[in-house]
């Protein structure tokens, strides 16, 4: 199911891809571990924010839906939150 959210999560990946390409680039021409501990930070931040929005946007949307439905729908919804929170 695509979400709103969804085309900003990839942008995201996309650039947190893009980082990891230039240190694995930096890494085989012997850059300096200063340089390559900043691209890395880098592409931390950009996969946790993908993986922040993602989180967010599910329970901002899927689950708050779910648990409007009541009954075993808000059940499945409370397991997917328990679930999904060891990802935060």
């Amino acid at each position: 199911m695509m979400h709103a959210s969804h085309p900003d999560i990839i942008a995201r990946l996309k650039r947190a891809q893009g980082h990891l390409a230039s240190v694995i680039g930096m890494v085989e021409a012997g850059r300096p571990c200063v340089d390559l501990a900043q691209q890395l930070h880098a592409v931390e931040k950009a996969v946790a924010n993908a993986k922040r929005e993602l989180i967010q946007d599910h329970i901002d949307h899927c689950l708050e839906d779910a648990i409007g439905q009541g009954g075993r729908k808000a059940k499945e919804a409370l397991a997917e939150v328990t679930a999904i929170t060891k990802y935060l």
